[in-house]
């Protein structure tokens, strides 16, 4: 048996995993495993910037910042963790910055800011420059600076080592088992505290913005270990995703003044949000975009509409708008200046569609992009259980995780925010913990479970196709469980996914090598999110109502008497056991959200 022991083991290399495993390894001996080289992650996709109210350009504060989250999640995340992340924010960018992130400057020198949906002076109601960036690479900036961060800081890597178990003593976390993808041997990693940081699962939906690796692996993994996940039936479409492939078109390119436009050459967000138009919260953007088109307002008759960046669509609306630039002087940008903002946009949209953003507008539609949900935690991202009580030496941060911050609906660049605030204090809580307790045992076989979940993978009757049952999955989810959502479109939904997980049982991996088996891993992936695409279904057919991402045309009310609750769903067996938690309530009662 292949057999490691570290203090603290981290699972998943993005932002909030490096995070952790930076500050866990200050004082404790550290691994982080990754099914990916790290600076392979999906923090890496992160676009427009990472939020804190430095007030660079314009005022800002701490306490707006605060407010605009608990509206933007539709007044369901936790306002204490929502405050205490806001108020980190400043701190936690300049850690970056000293870090050696290169973050684009204003002309004094400052850390440049941007405008993005949902951030505003909570006095006028104006959209307000509260992302901080790097072009629009701001995630690569941070996965980079970070595993440099830890490599120096002698933080052990497994990279391309995939998690397939959690090892539990009662309730204490003991390790985790993971498959080396080299040689399909597997490895026992024996700790004192685990965190789990593996990101989201995107990949349960036909047109998502996700990276090809997330498959849910960590909530999976501790789901069927009898831990809880919370708020799964909250799932973000973003709405510019590039028409039909999905890759993400950062909100950063609305922030530079881009403009949604419709199939006639309407700028039809005056009618969803007056106040802010296209910088609206992601949920409300997502749902006009998705009503103009099935007005027939789609371009030529099409699923898409347009963005536009072109400089004389965005000098033309500032004008309009009444939007000038910090020093106060008109808004007069140029090509040149729009390609210097936005590198990667201008590259993807010339590479996938042969369409220059300079010149053209750009076709776009929803795509899933981030589960507000995941295994809930405190701010100090300790796991906790119904009762609130965190499991011992078990840890969770980024999208893996929920705090609760987003609630029903995630601000632009607070994604980023949360993975850095959060995934430091899991590494800080998991150390703290390791230094105070000894080992305890594992369990006689640990990787028993792993072995009969890989030996009915090769063992199946082979009736049934992998690629057949994930399409057929990913199909229907965007139909069924995606911008809107019926009772009637969710219950199919949940007999068709009955039906997959039987078919599932049938599959057979082609594949009997043990080098870089990915036919068996994509195997086992797939009932990650078969899984998780369940959990996330039945929690929605259960809430009677419209809240941030979750938008129910049977429902179209949001009813805080009823359903001012978070949602905790159990495996049992083969079955779901749905229950309900509180809300954290602070300073904001829950009031209409106007934008």
């Amino acid at each position: 048996m292949n057999s490691h022991q570290f203090e603290v083991i981290v699972v998943g290399a993005g932002g909030a995993g490096l995070m952790a495993g930076l500050y866990a390894s200050k004082t404790a001996k550290t691994a982080v495993i990754s099914k990916l080289y790290p600076t392979r992650s999906h923090t890496g996709a992160a676009q427009g910037g990472i939020s804190a109210a430095f007030g660079n350009s314009e005022e800002d504060r701490a306490e707006w910042h605060t407010y605009d989250t608990v509206k933007g999640s539709d007044y369901l995340g936790d306002q204490d963790a929502i405050e205490f992340m806001c108020n980190e924010a400043p701190q936690a960018v300049l850690e970056l910055e000293h870090y050696g992130l290169p973050f684009d400057r204003t002309p004094e020198g400052r850390i440049s800011q941007r405008p993005f949906g949902g951030h505003t002076n909570n006095v006028t109601g104006k959209p307000v420059r509260r992302a901080c960036h790097a072009a629009d690479r701001t995630g690569h900036m941070i996965l980079q600076t970070l595993y440099q961060q830890c490599l120096k800081n002698n933080v052990n890597f497994y990279d391309e080592f995939q998690i397939i178990d959690l090892l539990m003593d009662g309730e204490r976390a003991v390790g985790v088992i993971a498959i080396e993808l080299a040689t399909g041997e597997l490895h026992t990693f024996h700790a004192k505290s685990v965190i789990i940081a593996t990101g989201g699962h995107g990949r349960v939906w036909e047109i998502t913005s996700n990276a090809y690796a997330y498959s849910g692996d960590g909530a999976a993994v501790v789901y069927r270990r009898g831990i809880p996940l919370e708020d799964m039936e909250f799932f973000q479409f973003h709405p510019t995703g590039i028409y039909k492939l999905g890759i993400l078109i950062t909100e950063a390119v609305r922030g530079e003044g881009g403009i949604l436009l419709n199939g006639k050459g309407e700028r039809f967000m005056t009618k969803y949000a007056p106040n802010v138009k296209d910088l609206a919260s992601r949920d409300v953007v997502s749902r006009a975009i998705y009503l103009e088109i099935r007005d027939g307002n789609g371009v030529n008759g099409s699923n898409y509409v347009y963005l536009d960046v072109r400089p004389e669509t965005v000098n033309k609306y500032a004008v309009i708008d009444g939007r000038t630039n910090p020093d106060g002087s008109p808004v007069n940008v140029t090509g040149e200046q729009i390609l210097k903002k936005l590198p990667d946009i201008i590259d993807f949209n010339r590479v996938y569609l042969g369409v220059d953003p300079i010149t053209q507008p750009m076709p776009i539609q929803p795509t899933a992009h981030y589960t507000m949900g995941g295994i809930p935690t405190n701010k100090f991202g300790e796991v906790l259980n119904e009762n609130g009580t965190p499991y011992a030496g078990l840890y969770a941060a980024g999208e893996a995780a929920c705090v609760s911050v987003h609630g029903a609906n995630r601000l632009g660049t607070n994604s980023l925010l949360d993975l850095v605030v959060f995934g430091k204090y899991a590494g800080l809580r998991a150390a703290e913990y390791a230094n105070q307790v000894d080992y305890a045992p594992l369990p006689a076989d640990p990787t028993e479970y792993t072995r009969q979940q890989f030996n009915a993978l090769r063992n199946g009757d082979g009736k049934e196709n992998l690629t057949d049952i994930s399409n057929a999955m990913k199909k229907m989810m965007f139909e069924d469980v995606g911008v809107f959502r019926t009772e009637e479109g969710m219950q199919r939904a949940l007999d068709t996914l009955a039906e997959l997980r039987e078919r599932y049982k049938h599959v057979r991996v082609q594949d009997t090598g043990k080098v870089f088996n990915t036919d068996l891993l994509n195997a086992w992936e797939l009932g990650n999110l078969l899984e998780l695409a369940e959990v996330v279904t039945l929690s929605a057919l259960n809430r009677k109502e419209s809240r941030g991402g979750h938008a129910r045309e049977d429902f179209p009310k949001r009813d805080d008497q009823n359903w001012l609750k978070h949602t905790l769903a159990w495996k049992r067996g083969e079955k779901i056991e749905i229950g309900y938690k509180p809300v954290v309530i602070t300073k904001y009662q829950p009031k209409e959200r106007v934008y």
